[in-house]
């Protein structure tokens, strides 16, 4: 089994080239590809002088894009991606594998609470993993983390799906959940990056929530319709109520409540059958 290890990099100069010897201490025939994403420093130089390939891309094209560069080019049965910022340590790659062999099809290294970087985005990364757990029905204990091991041919299927920033993680965990992969979290500790993050917390945050509602509109509607239409439901009945006690009456504005309700439910139900012919006609 041939295994390629895949790491993002824009601006790693000072680090990449430690991590690449790193992995190829553990993994001695692994394939290593850096992809420099519009680097302006020597990323470039240090990786190919530790003996990793490097694919470069003439101008920073996002995090997402260059996992989905690296993954085309990757020839490995197995891919392990990874950072190339010395948060993700290489010593942690065999135990992935090794889960991933019991019969998984992708392996996603979580991070404990004493690897988040500050308590906001320990906050943050808590709610993405319950609002996600609860969009796919499976529990999903770390939604971010860019460390996790994955059969190549099984996570190419999703590539047309991967956006090009920062949230490719999101997408293809919650993707191969929907689709029926098995997947698994083996715990890790995260070290301090060296160097400044290239996340922006406000910006990448509301990218992270619309990504978790377009996948979750993708794969399972009615949760997303559902309890909207409800709570539109719950307000009209409230105010009918309200208005029939206070003055014996029924509303406009009970009716109109009541009749957006009906069509977000519809939308949800209809958007669930074509989900559910769109999968039928993959299988």
């Amino acid at each position: 089994m041939k295994i390629s290890v895949v790491m993002p990099a824009k601006n790693e100069g000072a680090v990449v080239g430690e991590v690449v010897k790193r992995i190829k201490a553990v993994l001695s025939d692994a394939e290593v590809i850096v992809v420099n994403d519009g680097s302006t420093d020597d990323t470039k130089e240090k990786a190919e002088e530790a003996g990793a390939a490097v694919i470069s891309h003439p101008y920073s094209k996002g995090n997402g894009a260059a996992i989905k560069s690296g993954a085309r080019a990757a020839k490995g049965d197995v891919i392990v991606f990874m950072d190339s910022d010395g948060q993700h340590r290489p010593e942690d790659i065999p135990r992935l594998i090794n889960r991933l062999e019991a019969g998984y099809d992708m392996v996603v290294g979580a991070r404990s609470s004493k690897s988040q970087a500050s308590i906001g985005r320990l906050a943050a990364n808590t709610f993405y993993n319950k609002l996600s757990s609860w969009m796919v029905g499976q529990k999903i204990e770390d939604l971010t983390s860019g460390f996790r091991v994955v059969y190549a041919d099984k996570f190419k299927e999703f590539l047309h799906i991967l956006p090009n920033a920062f949230s490719y993680p999101t997408t293809s965990t919650m993707a191969f959940f929907r689709a029926g992969y098995s997947v698994a979290y083996e715990p890790i500790v995260a070290d301090d990056r060296v160097g400044e993050s290239h996340i922006r917390i406000l910006k990448d945050g509301i990218r992270f929530l619309i990504i978790i509602f377009k996948i979750g509109t993708l794969y399972s509607p009615l949760k997303l319709f559902g309890p909207i239409s409800l709570s539109f439901f719950s307000l009209g009945l409230s105010y009918y109520l309200y208005t029939f006690i206070e003055s014996g009456r029924f509303t406009n504005m009970s009716a109109l409540l009541f009749s957006v309700s009906v069509i977000i439910f519809l939308i949800g139900l209809v958007s669930e059958q074509i989900t559910q012919l769109l999968y039928r006609s993959k299988s």
